[in-house]
């Protein structure tokens, strides 16, 4: 209390009680894996594209992070973390590295060099094409990958065409790229010879080194996604560039399952963000199906999986090529909520950017893949390339849809942030009044947006915080308990029409 120890007016600022919860940012993504360049495992705050060129560098043959930060920024994304995971090279200085473009050799007039991420001793060999007289300028490119062929181009050319070995090996290989001699005339044909090219094993794109900790590193040092901890905001997490790894052979199938199980085991232990998982390329939807159900047995409310890549423009390559969905997702995920809300499922919305997708869905198909938590990306005429499903992995009926997870988090993120100020309040009648004042005024908010189901606020949620929930031994252990109950809406997915046929005249109504 102020001491007033002389004659006159007092002015006084004074609590007015009111202290009303705002909603916290449900669309912050974070991406791990592979960049040009960058800080190594410190999750870097970027929001908007020129800033991740300026930080990790533009896109890069055989890593998919900086397409898949650019699909999220051209979704609607706003704000993302990004960690570049690999081994530091020295010469870039402390805690920074290129990403390198693995050995190369002189295979006659032409440049050929590993992708980044391609490992094991990779031989590339001319050979005469096969068929009787073949055009003098043809001939045959062999990759092998230790010894068994993984590529061939059995009849290419020098000379300026379609068929130039350099145009197709950029078109289609996985493995190597192949630098033609400066402008001018065409080059000669290369003689028939080999030369190999010897990739340390399990090699990343940044030094050589790739494992499942990588990924997952650790919360102390701050590495993969255990640095992540750290960042409060985040409520998407994807790792666009390990199907990639596993794509090129750097990590095996158990590798990948094993930090696609560390990514969810990870938003479990925050509670307050969705893993978003890609399947693996180039997958029939037999082969994902299988792989959902046999190989990974992923069961948790905190992630999705999404099905199949989409075809988009690779700057860094010059053409159209596969990338993995997550990011692109993302970003929709972010435009939803923009747009509508975090309670509205991010679904039956275009995927921009998509031009085509790696696998296209019958509707039979896609009965097949829903129900077990897949959701599919499907192209419909006349109306685009669209996310056709919002579900997550559990097989908890009540966390079957993604929406209705996210509204949680969001609904618990934000009643956390908005009452820190309970805390050492006096404990007792007045106190839980408050709570519930504006606990309520929250949730009223929400279910005037739509979040909430029901009529009236009575129909979509409830706060019971007096002395029911708090009796004498929950004060005296310095407890204050809010009970809250909630009826999040849910996702319309299955609309049905009843059309019955009516007799002549039966349909007619009396006035």
């Amino acid at each position: 209390m102020p001491s007033y120890l002389s004659p006159g007016v007092y002015v006084e600022e004074v609590e007015s009680g009111s202290r009303p919860i705002e909603g916290v940012g449900t669309s912050v993504a974070a991406f791990v894996g592979f960049a040009q360049k960058g800080p190594l495992n410190e999750p870097t705050l970027i929001t908007n594209w020129s800033q991740f060129v300026s930080a990790f560098g533009d896109f890069v043959d055989g890593a998919y992070l900086a397409g898949s930060v650019y699909g999220f920024f051209a979704n609607g994304g706003g704000i993302c973390y990004v960690v570049r995971i690999g081994g530091p090279d020295a010469a870039a200085g402390p805690g920074r590295a290129e990403l390198a473009a693995g050995p190369q050799a002189q295979l006659g007039p032409y440049v050929v060099r590993t992708l980044p991420g391609v490992t094991g001793e990779i031989t590339v060999e001319v050979a005469e094409p096969e068929g009787d007289d073949p055009p003098q300028d043809l001939f045959k490119l062999v990759v092998k990958r230790d010894g068994q062929v993984v590529e061939a181009y059995p009849a290419v050319t020098s000379k300026r065409s379609k068929d130039n070995v350099a145009t197709q090996v950029k078109a289609q290989s996985r493995v190597i790229a192949l630098e033609e001699p400066g402008k001018g005339a065409a080059p000669a044909r290369p003689a028939a010879q080999s030369v190999t090219l010897a990739v340390p094993s399990g090699g990343d794109p940044a030094a050589g080194r790739l494992s499942a900790e990588s990924y997952v590193g650790d919360a102390e040092r701050r590495t993969g996604f255990g640095g992540l901890e750290a960042v409060d905001e985040i409520t998407m997490v994807a790792a666009p560039d390990l199907m990639g790894a596993y794509e090129r052979g750097v990590l095996d199938l158990e590798t990948v399952i094993s930090v696609q199980q560390g990514l969810i085991t990870h938003c479990e232990t925050m509670g307050n963000r969705i893993a978003i998982l890609d399947a693996p390329p180039g997958l029939s939807p037999q082969q994902v199906r299988e792989w959902r159900q046999d190989r990974t047995g992923f069961d948790s409310k905190y992630a999705t999986m999404y099905y199949p890549w989409i075809k988009v423009f690779d700057p860094g390559a010059g053409r159209n090529a596969f990338v993995p969905p997550s990011g692109h997702i993302a970003g929709v995920w972010a435009r939803t909520d923009d747009a509508r809300g975090v309670h509205k499922a991010p679904a039956n919305e275009v995927v921009r950017g998509a031009v085509a997708l790696q696998t296209q869905l019958t509707k039979g198909e896609h009965d097949l893949l829903n129900p077990i938590g897949l959701n599919c990306i499907r192209a419909f005429p006349g109306r685009g390339i669209r996310i056709w499903g919002a579900r997550t992995l559990s097989s908890d009926p009540a966390w079957r849809y993604l929406n209705v997870r996210r509204l949680f988090n969001y609904l618990e993120e934000s009643i956390l942030a908005g009452t820190q100020w309970v805390v050492f309040e006096p404990n007792d009648d007045a106190l839980w009044a408050r709570v519930r004042r504006v606990v309520g005024a929250f949730l009223v908010n929400e279910w005037r947006k739509g979040a909430l189901f029901g009529l009236t606020p009575d129909e979509a949620f409830y706060v019971k915080c007096d002395r029911e929930t708090n009796p004498p031994e929950s004060i005296d252990a310095g407890q204050v308990i809010c009970e809250i109950g909630v009826a999040p809406v849910k996702p319309a997915e299955f609309v049905v029409f009843r059309l019955a046929q009516l007799s002549a005249g039966s349909g007619a109504v009396d006035e």
